[in-house]
């Protein structure tokens, strides 16, 4: 018997058919892609509306096969396009993290002003070196995001008006870079009574922010270590910044396919 390449969604219970291989040496949930058309009536409703690749434990049944199958491939080429179909709608890219920026500060001064529980830090001496850069292999990943920057509520009564602003900035890794900032402005008046107040009249002005900015991970790792001369202890912090970027190459759909493929000649030798 058989353990074929196949097509399939999740049973009506959100679980993984039972049909479907659960061998170590066999796979299951890769590519997963809308089984639905946009602007149609849904064909797979929810918990069936995604399309995975596995490996079944049989072969189909040519009597007729349960809801949560949707099909068979049988040959490397024809994996090979259902990927790269797949992928060319959801836009795959090999994303690679390199290191970009390097730099290492060293402070020192003695143990007792390290330790000094006013916080004082004379006396102690920092040297930091030249930044190392470098880039990585294809372009680099940039991510969208959008979200609130600020909110202004004005309260006007016959007693008269109160306003209150909350601000939010774009906050971004320090070494990334910002583009495409663009805002949109969105007003909501409410009025109503309010006891004693009278007529209440409340208007929300939120701003929403949406911006780019370059996939850029600063990250900090301080080591620590003393040596003692005469009775004297000295302490020595090393910082090291790293940033780390991230870039983004073509998809290779040919291994990604030999990669299945032979996962799934391997389990049927």
């Amino acid at each position: 018997m058989a353990q074929p390449i196949v097509k399939y969604t999740l049973n009506k219970r959100g679980q993984v058919p039972e049909w479907i291989s659960r061998s170590d040496s066999s796979f299951a949930g890769q590519h997963g892609i809308t089984g639905n058309k946009t602007g149609y009536i849904p064909k797979y409703e929810s918990p069936q509306d995604t399309i995975w690749l596995g490996i079944a434990s049989g072969d189909p049944d040519p009597d007729g096969t349960p809801d949560d199958y949707v099909g068979i491939i049988t040959t490397k080429a024809l994996l090979q396009s259902y990927i790269t179909a797949t992928g060319s709608t959801l836009g795959y890219k090999t994303v690679t993290g390199t290191v970009t920026g390097i730099q290492t500060a060293t402070t020192v001064g003695l143990a007792t002003v390290w330790n000094n529980t006013e916080n004082y830090q004379g006396g102690l001496s920092t040297s930091t070196t030249t930044k190392h850069t470098s880039s990585g292999v294809g372009t680099v990943a940039t991510i969208s995001a959008s979200g609130v920057t600020k909110v202004v509520i004005v309260v006007d009564t016959t007693t008269g008006s109160s306003i209150s602003t909350v601000s939010n900035p774009v906050i971004i890794d320090a070494a990334s870079t910002l583009s495409g900032v663009s805002t949109s402005v969105g007003i909501v008046t409410t009025t109503g009574t309010d006891g004693e107040a009278g007529v209440t009249t409340t208007t929300k002005t939120t701003d929403t922010t949406s911006y780019t900015y370059t996939d850029v991970t600063t990250s900090y790792l301080t080591s620590t270590s003393s040596t003692t001369t005469d009775g004297v202890t000295t302490r020595t912090d090393t910082v090291t910044t790293t940033e780390t970027t991230n870039y983004e190459t073509s998809y290779d759909y040919a291994t990604e396919a030999t990669r299945l493929w032979d996962i799934y000649t391997a389990l049927n030798s």
